[in-house]
């Protein structure tokens, strides 16, 4: 995911349609399946890991090396890729044969499809796969067998300016849309180039932002097995989302071109916008600055119903190979460990993909919002192979329905068509 994207949880991936027609890292897609057969021993392995933040992720990923290396005797070549690039450099290594035996990024179904991964029944032990929280088992598991191991997790919520909430008279972030949208003009109207809401609808990751507020009118990706991209429900959500950009001019200039790391997160750091979607690492940036009054409140619901919570969870997913499998569990073992994947998980300002990790960050008050509705989060639907293809569609093309002469429904029905086209 990305802080990408994520988290949450991301960006655009020039080369993920490639992803469905990729071949084995040990020649085709039958000589993969049967090399990984064995499990054999191996001098080293490699991992491919998305750089989450340049000042934890490769730090973390060579001192684990250091102690994988003093377990288990096999060296862990490690190589530190940023989000914006990762989708191409991994699916290249694919198609060239020569895959990494531990690739961390935020599909993986293809690869499944194309039988190139272990699935968990071969690689993680019975107690490792009994701390998952389900709902990221759920999320990485592909006709019936689990292929993604989460790495982290994000949950989205509101983030709101308290100063500016005071400013505008506002004594309470909103429950309903009726309620954000009136609370988004008293902030816009204070002037002095504040925005009632940051609104990223931009490349990098517009899938989550469209998907929180999807889900928090009823809304999903799919139902009952089918695309439902373009549903009543949805269509009605991203007409709300123009409208407060177009009609309302509640949003900053050109929502639709606007990401969220170097658009709307910038924007509500300065103090410029009353309100914007975030997650974790937004808190612990601002927490870090210390120069806006921030509160985090559950997302505001069409009818005021119960709030949903929208997640994304990466995975580290391993390739078959002759040998590896020894060396591919005794990684998982060591990653998995609470003293690994929680210290990651803080490092990066994420959040638990595991029950005994949930239990160690509940005494962290800063995070009761997302975790108390961690085990229930809407996950986009990763378990799908042509996810990565509607997902890098939705990034391209959804910031169009929100610009003056876009068309929501128009947008959606296209979507909807190549999701359907692709399955």
């Amino acid at each position: 995911m990305a802080t990408r994207r994520t988290a949450m949880l991301a960006v655009v991936a020039a080369a993920v349609v490639a992803l469905s027609a990729c071949a084995g890292g040990s020649g085709s897609k039958d000589s993969a399946s049967k090399s990984g057969s064995g499990s054999g021993s191996v001098k080293s392995i490699k991992l491919v890991a998305a750089e989450y933040s340049k000042d934890n992720t490769a730090k973390f990923w060579n001192d684990f090396a250091t102690k994988y290396k003093a377990k288990t005797g096999v060296t862990l070549d490690v190589q530190v890729v940023s989000w914006n690039d990762i989708d191409q450099t991994s699916s290249t290594m694919v198609q060239n044969n020569s895959a990494p035996d531990i690739l961390n990024l935020n599909v993986y179904a293809s690869y499944a499809k194309d039988n190139l991964l272990y699935s968990a029944d071969d690689v993680l032990s019975g107690s490792v796969k009994s701390d998952l929280l389900p709902a990221f088992v759920k999320s990485g598991t592909y006709q019936g067998k689990m292929y993604g191991m989460p790495d982290l997790s994000s949950a989205r919520a509101l983030f709101y300016n308290k100063d500016l909430f005071t400013k505008a008279g506002i004594a309470a972030a909103p429950k309903t849309w009726d309620e954000f949208e009136a609370d988004a003009k008293k902030l816009t109207a204070l002037g002095n180039g504040t925005v009632g809401y940051a609104e990223p609808l931009g490349p990098e990751e517009a899938q989550a932002e469209f998907g929180i507020w999807l889900v928090n009118n009823g809304g999903d990706w799919k139902a009952n097995g089918k695309w439902t991209i373009n549903s009543d429900n949805n269509v009605e959500t991203l007409s709300f989302l123009k409208k407060l950009a177009v009609d309302d001019k509640v949003t900053q200039n050109n929502p639709g071109k606007t990401n969220r790391t170097d658009g709307a997160f910038p924007l509500f750091a300065s103090g410029k916008a009353g309100m914007v979607v975030g997650f974790s690492p937004l808190a612990a940036t601002l927490d870090k600055d210390k120069k806006i009054n921030y509160g985090v409140a559950p997302m505001p619901t069409k009818d005021g119903s119960a709030p949903q919570t929208y997640g994304v969870t990466d995975y580290l997913m391993a390739f078959k190979k002759n040998g590896n499998q020894d060396a591919v569990k005794a990684f998982y073992d060591l990653y998995y460990s609470p003293d690994e994947v929680n210290t990651f998980i803080k490092a990066e300002g994420f959040l638990p993909v595991t029950k005994s990790g949930l239990q160690q960050f509940s005494s962290n008050a800063g995070l009761k919002v997302y975790l108390d509705t961690l085990p229930n989060v809407h996950l986009t639907p990763t378990d799908d192979p042509t996810w990565d293809k509607v997902k890098l569609d939705v990034q391209q093309n959804i910031g169009t329905a929100v610009s003056p002469s876009g068309d929501p429904k128009k947008v959606l029905d296209s979507l909807q068509r190549n999701a359907e086209a692709g399955s």
